[in-house]
């Protein structure tokens, strides 16, 4: 109801509450103008006035006021007072809270077309994730060094200084560059220098900073089918045609890339496990792909998200390495050897597109954060690292060893096993079934599937599920095998 001129409203405070007066006295105010109570134009007490009426100190309701006027919805004028601002549109159309999801929204409401992307199967990923079997991408987080790591993070706290809280560099923090190179050229033959190193917030961030650089609207881009769908969307909200090309047992083949579409601008490979599949690709495809760059003006994308676990032969080494053209772009990540949430990645680019790169990496997020990059810094260059790393290589090899040995067992001869030569995950293929319809049934009995058809850009070649086995303990995973055999009898 508008208040009648010459009628001061009934300001309510509340003693006892928690809220300060100040703010009690600016809630009223505002809540009373955005119903309607309080109308544009119409005259307030004064601060003297209204703190006399509630018998508090002028100084909260001068606070209030002055917050008021700051946001627009009082004026004040010499000579006339203060009043509710007449440039507020009269009345306000302000829904209740609880009415705010049923009300018409009205004119128009333009989004982008990445926008309506369909989110699945990539929000199942994460909705239908649990801990244990046999959720991809986990790893095992109650071996990892906690009480090291706490002591790095104490460090650090202690060791902050004025410029531990400014910008960095948009490369990244340098000490770790520095070990990254040193590591990746040790352990993955990858031929580079730390100011080649860039760090970034995970694979998809490098992947999202890398499209923006090479690839304009409608390019080509070579996929790997099946591939990584995260990867897909990258490409997709880029404006790229996707090129789907088919996987074997010697990895993605390049002669139909070339078949299908020879000028691409990009392949994106994931030589060392090919995901989902798992295999490796031979040194005569990668030769051959890199002569194809070459001769085609084309980029590649290594995507070596997992390579430091192999459990038959030693570790295969990088595609990069053999690139005599700088035309490799190599991307990895800490989220599978130490824990995703780090999110802490790196690439690693061609000398010359480095300033390519830090312009778009400016544009996106100016600079990485600083401390956690200090604290994995400090825990690879202290040994800490490798030493994690050898004890997980062991453990995973246990664990991968009873899941294989555990799925034969169960579910015999009817199924196939692909990729479990490397990683954390294989893949179990059930041609015969609809896979995605056993997510939901395999979630109640708290099994983390992900099926294997979603990984396809066309029609389906085989169906089944990526297990993860990165997360469930070695004892735990005969059980984990029987109960999957329950939810895939139970069709």
């Amino acid at each position: 109801m508008k208040v009648p001129p010459g009628i001061s409203p009934v300001v309510t405070i509340n003693r006892k509450a928690e809220t300060p007066i100040y703010r009690q006295v600016y809630e009223f105010f505002r809540s009373a103008i955005m119903d309607g109570r309080l109308r544009a134009g119409e005259r307030i007490p004064s601060t003297r006035a209204l703190a006399l009426e509630l018998k508090v100190s002028r100084i909260p309701v001068l606070n209030a006021y002055a917050q008021l006027l700051a946001e627009g919805y009082f004026e004040s004028r010499t000579g006339s007072g203060t009043v509710i601002s007449r440039a507020l549109p009269n009345p306000i159309r302000v829904p209740h809270e609880a009415q705010v999801d049923r009300v018409q929204r009205l004119g128009p409401r333009p989004l982008s077309a990445n926008s309506e992307m369909p989110l699945q199967p990539a929000r199942n990923l994460f909705v239908r994730r649990g801990l244990g079997a046999f959720g991809v991408g986990q790893v095992a987080f109650e071996q990892f060094p906690f009480r090291i790591w706490k002591a790095l993070v104490a460090r650090h706290c202690r060791k902050a200084t004025d410029k531990s809280f400014d910008y960095g560099d948009p490369l990244g923090l340098e000490e770790l560059r520095q070990v990254i190179a040193a590591y990746v050229r040790t352990a993955r033959s990858v031929r580079c220098q730390a100011d080649q190193v860039v760090i970034v917030s995970g694979s998809q961030q490098a992947l999202a900073i890398t499209s923006r650089v090479l690839l304009d609207p409608n390019c080509s881009v070579w996929m790997e089918e099946p591939g990584y769908g995260f990867a897909r969307r990258v490409f997709r909200f880029s404006g790229c045609r996707i090129v789907p090309v088919p996987v074997d047992d010697e990895g993605l083949d390049v002669g139909e890339g070339i078949r299908r579409c020879a000028t691409a601008r990009v392949a994106m490979v994931s030589p060392s496990h090919q995901y989902p599949l798992g295999s490796t690709m031979s040194a005569a495809r990668r030769l051959q792909l890199i002569e194809w760059a070459e001769r085609a003006g084309s980029w590649i994308i290594e995507d070596d998200y997992d390579s430091e676990y192999r459990y038959e032969t030693t570790p295969i080494a990088s595609l990069q390495g053999l690139d005599w053209n700088s035309r490799v772009i190599y991307i990895g990540t800490f989220s599978k050897v130490l824990f995703p949430s780090l999110r802490l990645g790196y690439m690693v680019i061609p000398s010359d597109l480095v300033e390519h790169f830090i312009s778009v990496r400016f544009a996106m997020d100016i600079t990485p954060p600083g401390f956690f990059q200090n604290v994995l810094a400090d825990f690879i260059r202290e040994g800490h690292f490798s030493r994690h790393l050898r004890r997980m290589r062991a453990l995973y090899g246990e664990r991968r060893a009873a899941l294989v040995d555990s799925l034969r067992s169960e579910l015999g001869p009817k199924v196939r096993i692909s990729g479990a030569q490397a990683g954390t995950h294989l893949s179990l293929i059930l041609n015969g079934i609809e896979d995605a319809k056993f997510v939901e049934r395999a979630a109640k009995r708290n099994l983390w599937l992900v099926p294997l058809s979603p990984s396809y850009l066309g029609k389906a070649v085989h169906q089944g599920f990526v297990l993860g086995f990165g997360s469930v303990a070695t004892e735990a995973i005969p059980a984990a095998v029987r109960k999957l055999g329950l939810v895939l009898n139970s069709r």
